[in-house]
């Protein structure tokens, strides 16, 4: 299950949010049980939260997790640019999650402003984990703009829609076999997970599924079991879909190929 995100070894392929749960120790326990060495916390929210951002960090730093600091709510590669500063100055982190926003109602990447950003804190030294549609064009000029990872999303953020363009993905995965892809947003469901990693992704990030769940903490054990299960069914190798029945017990020959 190990794999390699922007040279550092990790040993989970599940990232989870720290947004909207319903108590600090409830945080606590689920990113416990999800063994998520990746959490995400928006910068924005941290700073509305004045002296309480301090707990909220002492919290994170007893997980043991990585922190992937996001820059949600920006409207503006400016903006963005500015926020991914500070939070390499107060996290002592590069990564970021870039997330320019440009349609309020689907919450919809900027595109535009989007890969503007990514080049300009690509050479500003950041490794850019830029949110992004599934428009494999688009992640093309991430890429060219200094991206080694995207996160293409599944669905529009905290919808819980599952993989609503599953050819999409495939095809973004197919087109860029080298690069790692973590599907972010729109995850409901274990279910929704093990599609993800069944199609080969690399990783999965969620928030919404685990947080807003009757019981975060176990959700979050739910989703790290469906996702190591699709990883291990796509490196076993699913077997083709057929348009006939095919008998599994033969009839002539031998039971067994020697």
């Amino acid at each position: 299950m190990s794999f390699i995100v922007a040279d550092t070894l990790l040993h989970s392929r599940f990232f989870l949010g720290t947004a909207g749960y319903p108590s600090p120790h409830i945080l606590q326990q689920a990113v416990a049980a999800s063994e998520a060495q990746v959490v995400t916390v928006g910068l924005k929210r941290q700073l509305t939260q004045g002296a309480g951002a301090n707990d909220f960090h002492a919290l994170i730093r007893e997980t043991g997790s990585r922190l992937l600091p996001n820059t949600a709510g920006c409207r503006t590669a400016r903006e963005a640019v500015t926020l991914a500063h500070m939070a390499r100055e107060l996290f002592g982190t590069n990564w970021i999650k870039l997330e320019v926003v440009g349609d309020e109602y689907t919450l919809q990447p900027d595109l535009f402003e989007l890969v503007q950003a990514a080049a300009e804190l690509a050479r500003a030294g950041f490794e850019v984990f830029p949110y992004c549609t599934d428009d494999l064009v688009t992640c093309q000029r991430l890429l060219d703009a200094g991206c080694r990872i995207l996160m293409p999303w599944g669905a529009p953020i905290g919808s819980g829609q599952g993989l609503i363009n599953p050819y999409a993905l495939r095809t973004l995965r197919a087109r860029l076999p080298d690069v790692t892809l973590i599907v972010d947003a729109g995850i409901g469901s274990p279910h929704d997970a093990v599609l993800a990693m069944e199609l080969g992704f690399d990783a999965v990030l969620l928030n919404s599924a685990v947080a807003q769940a009757h019981d975060p903490v176990a959700m979050a054990r739910a989703f790290r079991l469906g996702i190591e299960a699709g990883r291990l069914a796509f490196e076993a190798g699913i077997m083709a879909r057929q348009d006939m029945a095919v008998p599994t017990t033969p009839v002539t020959g031998r039971p067994f190929v020697l």
